[in-house]
């Protein structure tokens, strides 16, 4: 059993969903995304949790330039493939009560997303890596163009060309270090054996971190961002924030930081302050936003902010906390996307100034709704805690001052969350809102494991943890010693 199982069956499953039409596509592609599902958990039950790459498969693709289908699962890599086949259901079921026209592609388009970043989390050749990493961003760009919306055509071009040219620096990167191999090679294991000098290691750096930043997205690279998740169907801007995003995070993690350990030891007190600045600005700027959906994007960025600065300190807390915070962020902004789209689609607004009351009209909608947002604003026994904790922990032992501004901030987006959600579920009903009906079908099941898995992994995060501790304990101390003395 190798890890292509996973990365080949949703693509097979995609060109499966395009023979269907209609509802069944929807009922097929659910069905295929369950079914990668249970062949992730059991991977799961066969991982032992040390810091091996397990599962691994390697076959020569072009073996004249190096280039070989290399890809295993090791903590790190484990955590990201459960985030992606635990989300990639849940998203299709939020759709469930949508039509789409040509829905077969848009579901295979989705599956065939899902196997790009599959890819990604796993690939263990660069060559590999940037095939998955572009592979994930053609099908989005047609999600977003096509069932997008009224602005979709110019706000997807802008993403796409965002995330196009951050790419092709990456790939400058990935082939400067094949030509530095002596067995020129695209192995990540072979450009973990590098032993480059500080100046060339800034380029490859800079060639990475621009690439990641902008999926992260980092401030200030962050401006493709609030308008795509706005524009982007529901599901699109669901797969972008909940599984995407965690592209940028794991390549820093996995290709930038090991494969340039001295050319980030030279930046990184500015890469520690950008991602400060960009919690503090996206918390203030979500401080303004009426529309709902866009009050979400701009939360994200503050907390990809917080998992970026709890990375770029280096530390063992801090790497920890960006692995269980990822999960934890992805499922909490899927509910809080969904929650949006479930107001929008019932009352065609997603201003909170013209909403209120709607607790009285729709209780288990208000409960889990309640639940998704103590969850995202990180309240004891939630599924935001402990890793927002993790990551504080990092910072603080970095900078006192870094963390001072990052808590502060923190802070900040739990106000403007429960002030989201006191402006729109209490209060008195007003004419639109009064006609507001109670979440049911998959609505419910779909915001049921949301906030069973906010609840579950806040009251009982260690077997979450433990996944990933060896690997992150174990590629945290091979970069240390590669800071040598400076360090």
């Amino acid at each position: 059993m190798t890890v292509s199982i996973l990365i080949f069956l949703p693509v097979i499953a995609a060109l499966a969903v395009l023979l269907f039409k209609n509802g069944a596509a929807k009922h097929a592609a659910l069905t295929f995304a369950i079914a990668e599902l249970a062949v992730a958990l059991l991977f799961l039950s066969r991982f032992v949790p040390d810091a091996s790459f397990q599962f691994g498969t390697s076959a020569p693709w072009i073996p004249k330039l190096g280039i070989y289908f290399s890809a295993g699962i090791d903590g790190i890599s484990m955590m990201m493939v459960l985030l992606t086949t635990i989300l990639v259901p849940l998203i299709i079921l939020t759709t469930y009560k949508h039509e789409y026209k040509n829905a077969s592609a848009f579901y295979a388009l989705i599956l065939f997303m899902q196997a790009g970043l599959l890819v990604v989390f796993t690939a263990l050749d660069g060559f590999l890596f940037y095939i998955g990493w572009e592979a994930a961003l053609i099908p989005i760009y047609f999600i977003c163009s096509m069932w997008g919306g009224q602005n979709r055509v110019k706000v997807t071009i802008k993403f796409f060309i965002y995330t196009f040219s951050g790419s092709l620096f990456m790939l400058l990167g990935i082939i400067y270090l094949y030509l530095q191999t002596p067995a020129k090679t695209y192995d990540l294991f072979e450009f973990y054996r590098l032993a480059l000098d500080p100046h060339h290691q800034a380029f490859i750096f800079w060639a990475f971190f621009l690439a990641f930043a902008i999926k992260m997205p980092l401030f200030p690279f962050h401006t493709w961002q609030p308008d795509t998740y706005t524009e982007a169907p529901s599901a699109g801007t669901m797969m972008l924030a909940g599984i995407m995003l965690k592209m940028g995070v794991y390549g820093v993690i996995r290709w930038m930081i090991p494969n340039a350990p001295l050319g980030f030891l030279q930046w990184q007190s500015l890469t520690v302050m950008l991602a400060v600045i960009g919690i503090g600005y996206a918390s203030i700027i979500a401080f303004t936003q009426k529309d709902g959906k866009r009050l979400v994007a701009y939360s994200s960025i503050a907390h990809v902010g917080l998992i970026a600065a709890g990375i770029f300190v280096w530390n063992r807390e801090g790497v920890q906390g960006a692995m269980i915070q990822m999960l934890t962020h992805g499922v909490n902004v899927v509910g809080l996307f969904f929650v949006w789209d479930i107001i929008s689609s019932r009352l065609n607004t997603r201003d909170t100034s013209e909403l209120g009351g709607i607790a009285k009209v729709a209780p288990k909608f208000a409960v889990a709704f309640l639940i998704i947002v103590l969850g995202t604003v990180a309240l004891p026994l939630t599924n935001g805690f402990i890793g927002e904790f993790l990551l504080l922990s990092s910072v603080f032992q970095w900078n006192i001052w870094m963390v001072t501004a990052a808590g502060s901030t923190m802070i900040f987006g739990a106000v403007y969350m429960l002030r989201m959600y006191k402006k729109v579920m209490h209060g008195e009903t007003n004419a639109l809102t009064a006609t507001f009906t109670d979440i049911s079908g998959s609505e419910t099941l779909t915001l049921g494991i949301i906030c069973a898995l906010v609840i579950i992994v806040g009251v009982y995060p260690q077997p979450i943890l433990h996944i990933s501790e060896a690997a992150v304990n174990h590629l945290v101390d091979v970069v240390n010693v590669k800071f040598g003395p400076v360090k």
